[in-house]
């Protein structure tokens, strides 16, 4: 069920609205196998599975109104003893609000009536079809039962190990897994503007760092986006504010990263005149996928259109047929293809180390003026 008619006319067409390799494939097989179909409208089923957005209002809390919206979609639906399971991440207690919720809309039903778990996604973007076979998977119910009826769901197609707990401990689980990737990234990011301060290869030193065994610094980059870690880790800071004192100054640090890099692009246009070509290479919130969500390149290019208005700025995104609409707005952007980046462009900025940009020839970026935040480029 989507609330879209777009995607679910899409998916009964065996197309997938979005980049996802191999997806594709195992969507036309289901559909023509008579194993799957779409529906604008909830059907009656045996088991639920809640997986929608959970962004965070402008205040940094977390905006339930969709897991609210499917659970006001389930509760007609109910006659007892079915398994309604929320994958959304989400702040602790949201499983038990959807729960909550269902019942108030069905008084004739019991808590003890349905079974409801917590079931996080632990999957990448680019390799979803092979991890989530292959991840082990938390599992949390409201009641032993539940986890003990969601486990036998997952393992009809997980191989790895489902582990089980109450629904608080499997949120902040998902909440805790992305919080700690977005304090080590933020190490990174600021080691890179320190850097560069001090005139050192960020890249070179991260290296020859971890050559050390007992070190493993990642990546700086523009920022961090996504629908996970760069929203995530405020979950866990509203819900305890005065405590989450590091997760909160990392998720400010890796925020702040994309002004970094506008303000190095703002010098580079000093130099060329502010009616000079940037390109931005790539747009998409991590390589080879189109999804622009939370992406720090959506963002610095939106941000680089208001205040650069007399550049020429040529968004580079290989995955995407059409702008996204706060950048289609701008007189000032359009959507430009690799060549006609490199050849027209003065200013050249590295955003996204898509396969295609990393296949480029070196000799082709002479004469531009480089700015390369992923070290693809050096």
């Amino acid at each position: 069920m989507d609330v879209s008619a777009g995607n679910v006319e899409a998916i009964n067409d065996g197309q997938v609205p979005f980049v996802e390799p191999g997806l594709r494939e195992v969507l036309q097989r289901a559909v023509a196998a008579g194993m799957l179909s779409a529906s604008t409208q909830t059907p009656s089923a045996d088991a639920y599975i809640v997986a929608v957005p959970t962004p965070f209002t402008e205040g940094h809390s977390a905006d339930l109104s969709y897991i609210e919206a499917a659970a006001d979609g389930i509760a007609p639906k109910l006659t007892g003893g079915e398994l309604v399971i929320l994958e959304s991440t989400s702040p602790p207690g949201a499983t038990e609000h959807m729960a909550e919720r269902i019942l108030k809309a069905r008084p004739d039903l019991s808590a003890g009536d349905l079974l409801v778990a917590h079931c996080p996604e632990r999957v990448l973007p680019g390799r979803i079809m092979v991890e989530m076979i292959t991840n082990d998977r938390i599992v949390g119910g409201l009641t032993v039962e539940a986890a003990q009826a969601a486990k036998v769901l997952y393992e009809n197609f997980c191989t790895g190990e489902v582990l089980l707990t109450d629904a608080k401990t499997a949120e902040m689980a998902k909440l805790t897994e992305n919080s700690f990737r977005d304090v080590n990234i933020a190490f990174a990011n600021e080691l890179s503007v320190i850097c560069d301060q001090l005139g050192i290869d960020v890249w070179e030193l991260i290296g020859l760092a971890n050559h050390h065994p007992r070190v493993n610094i990642l990546q700086p980059g523009p920022g961090v986006g996504g629908h996970c870690i760069a929203v995530d880790p405020w979950f866990i800071v509203d819900a305890a504010p005065e405590a989450a004192r590091l997760i909160r100054t990392a998720r400010e640090t890796n925020d702040a990263k994309p002004e970094w890099v506008l303000g190095r692009i703002e010098q580079a246009l000093e130099h060329h005149g502010r009616e000079a070509t940037v390109a931005l290479m790539g747009l998409a919130f991590k390589a080879d996928i189109d999804d622009l969500r939370e992406s720090p390149s959506l963002s610095i290019a939106e941000r680089l259109a208001e205040r650069a208005p007399e550049a020429r700025i040529l968004a580079v995104e290989p995955h995407i047929e059409e702008l996204p609409k706060s950048l289609a707005q701008a007189s000032n952007v359009s959507l430009a293809g690799i060549d006609q980046a490199l050849g027209s462009a003065q200013v050249l900025v590295l955003l996204v180390d898509h396969g295609q940009f990393k296949a480029i020839d070196p000799a082709r970026l002479a004469g531009h003026t480089v700015i390369d935040s992923r070290g693809i480029w050096r």
